[in-house]
């Protein structure tokens, strides 16, 4: 069997490094949203702002990086929390990721909106993704119809498409007014899926 050797020298300090920038934008989009400056990134990695574009051509690419990266940490958030064993516990997980990091949040739905435009250069970024979203929790909730924990009177796509929609939903909404409990909100709505109650 083939051992597989970890990246050494040169390309292990160039993998190094460019952890290193996309942790630092995580960090400084999670506190000034959008507005965190390529500068201030570099200079909390300690390189030149031109250094940056060796690993992270453009300004876009970072922040898809960075986007990429929520939700990676999102998964691992409600996993490590002990959510996401049920629809209501991942929707509540999702809704805290949310209120826990609202720079993530505001950066998500600016580039989200930003996407609709057929021009521009995270369009395809986003197409792709509610693509591999949709795919995976309409497996999700195909295997909860057929387990009883989700309602199976509607097709599974439709409502794997309707939860993103809440969720993207509250997302903007809470940007708007912070007051609003979306954990709330989103439990009230992992409920509507549920099988409605057996007449008796």
């Amino acid at each position: 069997m083939t051992n597989q050797r970890k990246p050494r020298g040169p390309y292990r300090k160039s993998a190094e490094r460019r952890e290193q920038i996309l942790q630092a934008a995580y960090e400084a989009i999670d506190e000034h949203g959008e507005r965190a400056s390529l500068q201030d990134i570099a200079a909390r990695v300690g390189v030149t702002q031109p250094a940056l574009t060796y690993y992270f051509p453009t300004r876009d690419d970072l922040l898809l990086a960075v986007l990429e990266r929520r939700d990676v940490l999102g998964k691992a958030f409600a996993r490590d929390a002990g959510d996401g064993e049920t629809v209501a516990e991942g929707m509540v997980a999702g809704a805290r990721l949310i209120t826990d990091h609202p720079g993530l949040a505001k950066l998500y739905v600016t580039l989200s909106a930003a996407a609709t435009d057929p021009e521009s250069p995270v369009r395809g970024h986003f197409a792709e993704r509610y693509r591999g979203l949709v795919d995976e929790v309409t497996r999700d909730f195909e295997e909860g119809q057929r387990t009883g924990e989700i309602r199976a009177d509607e097709p599974a796509e439709h409502l794997a498409r309707a939860v993103l929609a809440v969720m993207d939903g509250l997302q903007t909404q809470w940007m708007h007014d912070p007051t609003v409990d979306i954990a709330a909100v989103a439990q009230t709505f992992a409920r509507m899926l549920a099988p409605p109650p057996a007449d008796h």
